[in-house]
């Protein structure tokens, strides 16, 4: 009898080998078997560099505990790979050590906002002292992102500090909005100020736009593939055109998923209050063209083909992009490969975006 723990890994070794089976068609990835497998340690212009996944996942029962019959709703996902998430060290070094990843910084999207403060309190108390003692049991190949009770920014500053001081972690994981708040709104800006006095990252990734889900239903999985992109790009939106990068320019922000679309047509931006600038507060004089605010943001390299690869690097420069593979899911199983595939880069770029910008904005060493 096949249990869905053997179908969840059939399909996650079926897209490790190029096929990958959806509701689509099938589908087969002549890339990736073209491509030379790379292995560790990981070399480029004859020189070691250390590949540091910063856009991985991971879940901890002992959270989803609290939330009784709920957990597997939140936990898992209708994705392959999703019983991954729950770490057994050895497979999971082993699936990094096939895609030649040396470090994985984990990270849980955020389930919790939408409960009250103090059962949210507990839930990311539990994760963010899981995920130090996962990193502290292989320092040189886990690091991880905090979790924050965000809908509670007093909480979350405190959870913020706590985690970075006393447990390591390198910043924070957050999602795209709060409760339908946006990230711009004068109520987070504690929580980002004591990023920036931290000097940590805080990690954007998106959960949708659940508003959009009668235009979204059907076929796709449009509620993810669309949305997720549009929310990650709605956020970054609203800092910048909000004020909220100017308030607070050490802030350093990585956005998932390449960032959204932003990049793809950011230069709209800088003509949107031009064209119409009844859409535009007067008030808020911002110091930069909104395209400027991209060098701010750093951006993963979840964006599948080498040609949006070099299109990115166009419009942000390859010192802002940092690899990503969004591990267990398998979206991209081998993004080490994806970017030795890009011809457009050079070796310097290539082992930036491998592991040496990673490596600083993490404190990591590469």
């Amino acid at each position: 009898m096949t249990t869905r723990r053997d179908f969840l890994k059939a399909g996650s070794a079926a897209a490790a080998t190029g096929i990958v089976f959806c509701s689509c068609g099938l589908l087969h990835s002549a890339h990736a078997q073209q491509q030379i497998r790379q292995k560790l340690p990981v070399m480029v212009g004859g020189k070691r560099v250390k590949t540091i996944d910063i856009h991985s996942h991971c879940h901890f029962r002992e959270a989803g505990a609290l939330l009784g019959a709920d957990a597997a709703k939140y936990q898992l996902p209708p994705v392959n790979g999703a019983l991954e998430a729950f770490i057994e060290i050895d497979q999971r070094l082993a699936a990094m050590d096939a895609q030649a990843v040396d470090i994985e910084v984990l990270s849980i999207n955020p389930f919790w906002y939408d409960r009250e403060r103090d059962l949210a309190g507990q839930i990311v108390k539990i994760q963010n002292e899981k995920l130090a003692e996962l990193c502290a049991s292989k320092p040189d190949r886990f690091a991880a992102f905090a979790s924050l009770t965000l809908q509670a920014p007093d909480l979350a500053v405190q959870e913020l500090e706590t985690a970075v001081k006393k447990h390591g972690l390198k910043g924070a994981a957050i999602g795209g909005v709060v409760n339908g708040v946006e990230f711009s709104d004068p109520k987070f800006h504690p929580v980002w100020a004591k990023a920036e006095e931290l000097g940590v990252p805080l990690f954007i990734h998106p959960q949708g736009v659940p508003e959009l889900s009668k235009r979204l239903s059907g076929n796709g999985w449009l509620g993810n593939t669309i949305a997720n992109p549009l929310e990650t790009t709605i956020a970054l939106s609203h800092l910048i055109f909000e004020g909220t990068f100017d308030r607070f320019p050490r802030l350093k922000v990585i956005a998932a998923h390449g960032g959204g679309y932003l990049p793809s047509y950011a230069d709209r931006s800088d003509h949107a209050c031009l064209v119409g600038p009844k859409g535009c507060n007067p008030d808020i004089k911002l110091k930069e063209a909104p395209t400027e605010y991209l060098k701010q943001i750093y951006f993963d390299s979840l964006i599948f083909s080498p040609e949006a690869i070099r299109h990115l690097v166009v419009q942000v420069g390859a010192g802002q992009i940092v690899l990503g593979s969004d591990y267990p899911y398998p979206w991209q199983m081998q993004p080490v490969e994806h970017i030795f595939a890009s011809t457009s880069l050079s070796d310097d770029d290539k082992a930036n975006i491998l592991g040496r910008t990673a490596a600083k904005l993490l404190d990591l060493t590469a």
